[in-house]
């Protein structure tokens, strides 16, 4: 499986971006999905979650109410939109793709795409 991430840039505060992450392997819709972001300061933190059927999801709590994780298996992508941005959700963001198939975990990374919140 090869996750591909994009949609990154520089926005002012305030702002909005939506990020991409687009797999090559058909079965994405088998795979929970996950967003983290790295930041120079701290280890990497899971920012959303969404599992393989897009029924659940879950959120950092420092994201609620802004960032909204989705996907839509037919094109094998997920996407985390992102308001209301502020400087400190700058950072590198990763999506990763995980599941258990009879108690075997597999795990795929992308790899990252820079979102800089700055005026």
């Amino acid at each position: 499986v090869q996750l591909v991430e994009s949609g990154g840039g520089l926005v002012q505060p305030g702002g909005s971006l939506r990020l991409t992450c687009t797999a090559s392997e058909f079965t994405f819709r088998t795979y929970d999905i996950n967003w983290y972001r790295q930041t120079p300061k701290q280890e990497r933190e899971l920012v959303a979650t969404i599992n393989s059927n897009g029924v659940n999801t879950d959120y950092a709590e420092s994201v609620k109410g802004r960032f909204t994780i989705s996907r839509d298996n037919l094109k094998n992508t997920a996407y985390l939109q992102m308001s209301s941005l502020k400087p400190e959700d700058t950072g590198v963001y990763y999506c990763k793709a995980e599941r258990t198939v009879f108690g075997v975990r597999s795990t795929y990374w992308g790899q990252g795409t820079q979102v800089t919140v700055s005026s």
